[in-house]
């Protein structure tokens, strides 16, 4: 009877409390579900002692404990940086801090002559103050991981002074794009009338064609060096098995990414017939610093011409699957949280539940809408990509299987799990909700079952 007598009570509240309070329900209800997983993929960590007996041959004594202890010690930190960002969060919202800030935007633009006519100038001012604030407040948590956790377990590569100048030149290259995109499509929202979300839905499908065309050539290359990968057997390899699957290779790139950390990678991009290739130096034993510079403490030279030298084919050719059927998904949810967002933006109850009574700037209703309205949808299309991406991991294993690679790809898989100290045993509930690539144990055992 109580229940129901609360049940009630809260229907009867004005609705701009039901949905700040929805809001904040679900918003804690993902925080614990969340930690509830981590909690039981922490129990592997702490009980899983000793390799597996299905592990024996493939993981030595050594790797395994290295392993375990890196992702114990990461375990902890994402607890703690998710309690904070959960309760700053929560009171970012209860004290109305959106609706300070904004009025603090609106009187920087006083300051400067905007009245309260320029929206779209108090929005990039918002944004700017926004994302100044998350830098800031998440600074202090990054440098804990980058000086601590990684550097205690051997990834870490950058100096205090490299890390701050990189953490600016991020958020200066952030806001120079941030900005010009964010008015644009605020103009476009206001003049577009009532198929405004066509236009916008269109804009924002150009801008990321755009941004994914030149990520490699203009963008990436303010952070990292990068150079074409060197004429030999390796880019032969590679070009030759590209053209074997009509995959349309027009580049193939090395990223100096062992200045930053040793951890290994690799990723394609681009799209229709302009894919490009980026292998980092810290997954080709002849281009990494750091493989240099032990071969050279060593007296060793540089190997080539290994039979690992084509291990880092496969992840490209399952990864052109992957990208092309995400994004394809990804610009249909857009096209309809545009369409949802033009069927809500008028609502006021969803302004004044979050602080805005009086306005309805066209930002901020992006904000709530995308943000917090869109959450219970949102988590569920990313448990659809998680469950899509290992559907298509799967696919790409059997791709590579039928290319007579399977035992290569099953060497790579291994020295990329090691390499990075990738713990091999998962809690299955963890693994369902958060593994886009399936687990290095699953991937083995699926290369070679009938």
């Amino acid at each position: 009877m109580g229940m129901w007598a609360s049940l009630d009570a809260m229907w009867e509240m004005p609705a701009e409390k039901r949905i700040f309070g929805a809001v904040l329900l679900f918003s804690w209800t993902v925080y614990l579900w969340e930690t509830f997983l981590a909690q039981r993929q922490r129990r592997i960590y702490k009980t899983t002692t000793h390799v597996p007996p299905e592990l024996g041959q493939i993981m030595d004594s050594e790797t395994f404990e290295k392993s375990r202890l890196y992702q114990l010690d990461k375990s902890t930190f994402s607890f703690w940086s998710g309690l904070y960002s959960e309760i700053e969060g929560t009171l970012i919202l209860l004290f109305g801090g959106i609706p300070y800030l904004w009025r603090l935007s609106g009187r920087f633009c006083g300051y400067a002559g905007f009245g309260s006519e320029y929206e779209i100038t108090q929005s990039l001012v918002f944004l700017l103050l926004a994302t100044l604030f998350s830098a800031l407040t998440g600074l202090p948590w990054s440098l804990y991981n980058t000086f601590v956790i990684e550097e205690k377990h051997g990834f870490n590569q950058q100096t205090l002074g490299f890390f701050m100048k990189d953490a600016i030149k991020k958020f200066i290259v952030t806001q120079c794009i941030l900005l010009p995109v964010s008015s644009l499509l605020l103009y476009i929202i206001k003049i577009g009338g009532d198929y405004f979300f066509i236009y916008a839905w269109l804009f924002t499908l150009v801008v990321s064609l755009v941004l994914v065309t030149i990520y490699a050539d203009y963008i990436a290359p303010l952070f990292d060096k990068f150079t074409p990968l060197p004429e030999g057997k390796l880019k032969q390899e590679i070009e030759v098995m590209a053209k074997s699957i009509d995959f349309p290779l027009t580049k193939v790139y090395v990223v100096e990414g062992s200045k930053r950390s040793s951890h290994s990678n690799a990723y394609f991009y681009g799209f229709f017939k302009n894919k490009r290739i980026v292998l980092f130096d810290t997954l080709l034993e002849e281009y990494s610093v750091l493989n240099k510079d032990i071969q050279e403490d060593s007296g060793m030279e540089p190997r080539s011409g290994e039979e690992g030298d084509n291990e880092e084919i496969k992840p490209k050719v399952k990864n052109k699957k992957q990208g092309c059927k995400n994004e394809e998904v990804l610009a249909m949810n857009s096209f309809l949280c545009f369409f949802l967002f033009a069927v809500l933006i008028g609502r006021k109850e969803l302004f004044g539940a979050f602080g805005f009574y009086d306005s309805q700037p066209t930002l901020i209703g992006l904000l709530i809408i995308f943000q917090f309205i869109f959450s219970p949808y949102n988590e569920v299309l990313s448990f659809c990509l998680t469950v899509l991406s290992r559907r298509f991991e799967f696919q790409a294993d059997a791709f590579a299987k039928k290319l007579g690679k399977a035992k290569d790809l099953y060497s790579a898989l291994i020295k990329l799990n090691k390499d990075n100290l990738g713990f091999p045993v998962s809690d299955w509930l963890f693994s369902m909700w958060h593994y886009s690539h399936p687990p290095l144990l699953e991937r083995l055992q699926n290369l070679f079952c009938a």
